[in-house]
């Protein structure tokens, strides 16, 4: 089997790749598990540090047409799809977004569309797809009202998985992923990079600020079950999925007030105490026309897994980190 990881330097991607080929197999068209010969790894930064034959890592522009023509060929029976323009920036530079999250996903449908396999494609989408005016846990009926132009581009990737795999051309599955806490490195661009940050700059005894009102509530799955998620989208049978191809993909619900509350718990007072609330009346706006509570039903019945708590999702983090 050939897998392509779009978005592969980076922090999911990476991680994706580790998990893939330490599984060795992933389910082909037939339902049946089948050994990963090549995971091509594809994005506009490159990653070394790959000590693995079956990995080929390709650099340029997702945009590119002719890059994707030769990446994903005739051998291609897997692809997850997880490049893009984050929260914040795409909200900065529409064009930006559009350009990456909108144009670069149609171009990558086509080229999938004009290979002689079928292949299953997976994309990451966002629960930003959601907003206005919204009942307290969001079904997977609730219909698509985004307020920012990620929400937007998201959704329409969304009705594009949808309508191509209607159309036999690919195999798609849409996650709508929770905010992934708590990721390593560096603040980045994200609204939401926060839900990471009031926890790792702690920890690493630095102050933190916290740009939301406390009771902002907020939709979160650690690196972990986020990946798992993945892999689980890409091996559910198509039969299963049914005409309804983007799932609301579980996650646990938990405030501001609460996540500080967690690390109070787990690391003690002192570090819990170097956070420090500063409101961002942009991400503050942004983050509460996000739902922070979804109904995760039918993905779980599917077997995709889902955190236990912050709490545990903290210790996590400081296992893998050394904390």
């Amino acid at each position: 089997m050939k897998v392509i990881i779009t978005g592969g330097a980076g922090f999911l991607g990476r991680r994706l790749a580790r998990a893939l080929l330490d599984r060795g197999t992933l389910a082909g068209p037939d339902g049946q598990q089948r050994a990963i010969g090549e995971v091509v790894l594809l994005d506009v930064v490159g990653h070394p540090g790959y000590d693995d034959p079956r990995v080929r890592t390709v650099t340029g522009d997702i945009a590119s047409t002719a890059l994707l023509h030769d990446v994903i060929d005739a051998k291609t029976s897997s692809v997850f799809h997880l490049a893009a323009i984050v929260s914040g920036m795409a909200e900065a530079d529409f064009d930006l977004g559009m350009r990456i999250n909108v144009g670069a996903m149609r171009n990558l449908l086509d080229v999938c569309r004009g290979g002689r396999q079928r292949p299953r494609v997976v994309f990451t989408s966002s629960v930003a797809v959601f907003g206005g005016e919204l009942p307290p846990i969001i079904s997977e009926e609730t219909a698509l009202n985004p307020q920012t132009s990620y929400g937007v581009q998201k959704a329409i990737g969304e009705l594009l998985i949808t309508d191509y795999t209607r159309k036999g051309f690919i195999d798609g599955r849409a996650l709508r992923l929770p905010t992934i806490s708590i990721r390593p490195g560096r603040p980045n661009a994200a609204a939401s990079s926060f839900a990471s940050g009031v926890v790792r700059e702690p920890l690493n005894g630095e102050e933190a600020i916290c740009p939301v009102s406390p009771d902002t509530r907020v939709w979160l799955a650690s690196a972990r079950a986020a990946i798992d998620s993945l892999i689980r989208a890409h091996d559910v049978e198509s039969e299963a999925l049914g005409i309804r191809r983007a799932l609301n993909v579980p996650g646990i619900s938990v405030t501001a007030r609460e996540m500080v509350a967690a690390l109070e718990r787990v690391a003690g007072t002192d570090v819990a105490a170097l956070v420090r609330w500063e409101n961002d009346a942009r991400i503050d706006r942004m983050m509460n026309g996000w739902p922070g509570a979804l109904d995760d039903t039918r993905a779980r019945a599917l077997g995709f897994p889902a955190d236990e708590n912050f709490d545990a999702m903290i210790r996590q983090y400081m296992r893998e980190e050394g904390k």
